[in-house]
């Protein structure tokens, strides 16, 4: 009997459930019990990182709180929500300040855990890489709704995020157009534009701003005009938060970091806003989708990848190929080492996908 962890990290996001869901469906498949010739047992790992670090598998409190058994019955009805019923957090056990790593190896031995599944984004994935260098058996299943985990062209999060934004600028657009005004709407995506520029391209915006592409805030109030000389009431502008303008400048909300280093992005769409309504006169708003992108139940989308990696997963442990990342390439799940996770993140290609002078999606696409 094997025992498997499963733990979710970083933001939250649709999708999550339904990867624990089919983890613990397919491990736990009698049929494909006596196929294998192998059976398991399947934990949660609750908070992500933090629940593995602080738990103390001498104190069966402790363990309680950090620890719980999976069974097909508690995650029946899993799929049907958004976020993760297991908790996350954004704790990094090899932070250089406070480096926990051994700890969380002496807990994953001391809790007979014979391999973790960890789900998430670049930094949850990259602990799990770090950790399979320290000799653990780890499984990675991508979740980020930026989509921009290399080795993989698909994350877990990111349809149900690009689903939310088409609906909220629906609704954005229509008192845009009652009052003739600019709309400036803020996306998530610290280094890459695929929010915003599928989501941008799902409602039509009239400008698209990505963090791939450094634009001059002046050449944007140009095309707005452009605009109003074409006879256009209104505009919608989808900017990424991570986007550069005025100097090169990202957007910060403090100078506080979370543990794996990063500031909080924000503000970009305001100082546009701004920008747009000194030079060209007009009414212009601006506003930030935040935590509506990652709420919310999952897309009929998010509903089956989350099934498939989940599946998949399971399939990786059944044959003892650890140390694997899920992955979605070329119309089929397969997988990729795990220390692909802390390569160069996969980002927009403005040569490709991306028109500079329109600043919008590409026109011609064969």
């Amino acid at each position: 009997m094997k025992r498997i962890g499963i733990l979710t990290g970083g933001g939250d996001c649709p999708g999550l459930n339904n990867a624990v869901k089919w983890v613990v469906n397919t491990a736990l498949d009698t049929d494909l019990e006596g196929k294998r010739g192998q059976s398991f047992e399947c934990f949660g790992i609750n908070d992500g990182w933090h629940g593995i670090v602080e738990v103390d598998p001498s104190n069966e409190r402790s363990v309680q709180e950090h620890i719980r058994p999976l069974f097909k019955s508690t995650v029946r009805t899993w799929d049907r929500y958004g976020g993760t019923m297991l908790g996350t957090s954004r704790t990094n056990p090899f932070n250089p300040e406070n480096d926990q790593s051994e700890k969380v190896i002496s807990n994953m031995r001391a809790l007979g855990f014979d391999v973790v599944i960890a789900i998430g984004g670049e930094d949850t994935l990259g602990v799990a890489a770090k950790l399979k260098a320290k000799g653990m058996n780890m499984i990675g299943i991508p979740k980020t709704i930026d989509l921009d985990l290399p080795g993989t062209e698909y994350c877990l999060g990111f349809e149900s995020a690009v689903s939310i934004i088409t609906e909220e600028v629906d609704r954005l657009r229509t008192t845009a157009g009652s009052h003739e005004r600019v709309f400036v709407i803020e996306t998530m995506g610290r280094h890459a534009g695929w929010l915003a520029l599928e989501g941008g391209k799902a409602t039509g915006a009239f400008i698209i701003l990505i963090p791939e592409y450094e634009v001059n805030a002046n050449y944007v109030c140009d095309l707005i005009k452009k605009g109003d000389d074409s006879g256009l009431r209104y505009e919608i502008i989808i900017v990424a938060e991570g986007c550069k303008i005025c100097g090169g400048e990202e957007c910060f909300q403090g100078k506080e970091t979370d543990d794996f280093g990063h500031k909080l992005l924000g503000g970009v769409g305001e100082r546009l806003a701004k920008i747009i309504k000194q030079k060209t006169g007009h009414d212009t708003r601006h506003v930030v989708l935040s935590h509506l992108q990652r709420g919310g139940p999952p897309s009929a989308y998010d509903r089956r990848m989350g099934r498939a990696f989940g599946i998949a997963a399971v399939d990786l442990i059944a044959r003892e190929e650890f140390g694997k990342m899920v992955s979605y390439k070329d119309g089929r799940i397969t997988y990729v080492d795990l220390e692909t996770a802390l390569g160069k993140l996969h980002t927009v290609d403005v040569d490709k996908e991306y028109d500079k002078e329109i600043l919008n999606g590409p026109r011609e696409l064969i």
